[in-house]
């Protein structure tokens, strides 16, 4: 079998993290979105909130786990016996620092990455922009799955 975890704060999940887990269940069997825990981030939506909405969203697909994890990415992927590491990326920019940690990443455990691209619909959607519009009372409703109803 083959598993992948997809990390991040997802804080909140949004359309284009769902339309990457989609495009991955192509490539794996299964994919456990991880949520770390930062304690140095500052998170709109507490772990639990975040852990509900995407189970929420996942519940009737046995091929989707949602967990959390307070350690390195690479510990956490050999702890749930993942063989990769998914990201998604929407810029130049994102490359760059997905690549320096990839590479640290199979260097130490042997441990692959795969990058996807966002879509090209999705990629002004970040989280973080959807947390000013949160922190400004403006609708969410286009940049998050409806499922979570986080709005």
């Amino acid at each position: 079998m083959k598993r992948a975890i997809f990390p991040g704060t997802f804080d909140p999940f949004t359309i284009g993290h769902q339309s990457l887990v989609k495009r991955g269940l192509e490539i794996v069997d299964e994919i456990i979105i991880a949520i770390g825990i930062n304690e140095k981030k500052q998170t709109y939506f507490p772990l639990e909130k975040r852990l509900e909405a995407i189970e929420k969203l996942y519940k009737n697909n046995p091929k989707v786990r949602v967990m959390s994890y307070d350690s390195l990415t690479v510990d956490f992927a050999k702890s749930v016996d993942a063989q990769f590491i998914m990201r998604g990326i929407r810029t130049v920019n994102d490359f760059e620092y997905e690549k320096s940690i990839a590479d640290v990443n199979r260097k130490l455990t042997g441990i692959e990455t795969f990058i996807l691209f966002t879509e090209p619909e999705h990629t002004h959607i970040s989280s973080s922009i959807v947390r000013e519009l949160l922190n400004y009372g403006k609708d969410i409703s286009l940049f998050v799955p409806k499922e979570t109803e986080l709005y």
